[in-house]
């Protein structure tokens, strides 16, 4: 088992602080960032090779997270919340999130969640929502996000996306996979989301 991720936190906070956004401001800056440490077992997921070509695409100022991302994958305790009964076998192998803290991430913290998801590419995550509050932060370009009742919305790296408490949100990528790191907050970290869309939603 491995156990010492400080790296893996430190590059995450690392790349928060980048952002001269209020909404991100205000989160980093609520985050108790002395978190102690989960010993978990590692659990990969096919969606992990992914990793490589994502650490081709993210910008500079991701590019040392991706990069350790890929080279602990097999290290890491990535989750799904989903099944194949779900959404189906291509969705399962091509989705994948990794907490890296929060109730049952590599650190403590029973405040907040932050982490990293993965989607393959030519995936649709179908409308869906949760009671926390979610703010997304591309770090891979060309996923199409949309809220509410709104279209799809081409997003690119860097790009802050906001959910609030109970909207309905979906993403589909395109042909390249995406990374985003995301913060929840504001309700249960552990919650399942009510799926409201199908894999079919919004193709053409």
């Amino acid at each position: 088992m491995t156990t010492n991720f400080d790296e893996l936190l430190e590059f995450f906070h690392t790349y928060l602080e980048t952002f001269d956004d209020a909404l991100v401001r205000d989160a980093v800056a609520r985050i108790g960032w002395a978190m102690p440490a989960r010993p978990l077992d590692p659990h990969p997921l096919a969606c992990l090779r992914q990793l490589d070509r994502i650490v081709e695409l993210v910008p500079a100022s991701a590019r040392p997270l991706a990069q350790l991302l890929a080279e602990r994958r097999g290290d890491l305790r990535w989750g799904q919340t989903y099944s194949e009964t779900d959404f189906g076998k291509a969705f399962i192998d091509n989705y994948g999130w990794l907490e890296v803290f929060g109730t049952r991430g590599h650190f403590v913290n029973d405040d907040v969640a932050g982490g990293l998801l993965i989607l393959g590419p030519d995936i649709v995550y179908p409308d869906h929502h949760h009671v926390a509050e979610e703010i997304y932060l591309a770090l891979t370009g060309g996923t199409e996000w949309r809220m509410g009742e709104g279209g799809f919305r081409r997003r690119e790296a860097g790009e802050v996306i906001h959910h609030a408490s109970d909207v309905s949100h979906a993403m589909r990528t395109g042909k390249e996979p995406l990374l985003a790191l995301y913060i929840w907050r504001g309700g249960p970290l552990a919650a399942k989301s009510t799926i409201t869309g199908t894999m079919a939603q919004g193709k053409n």
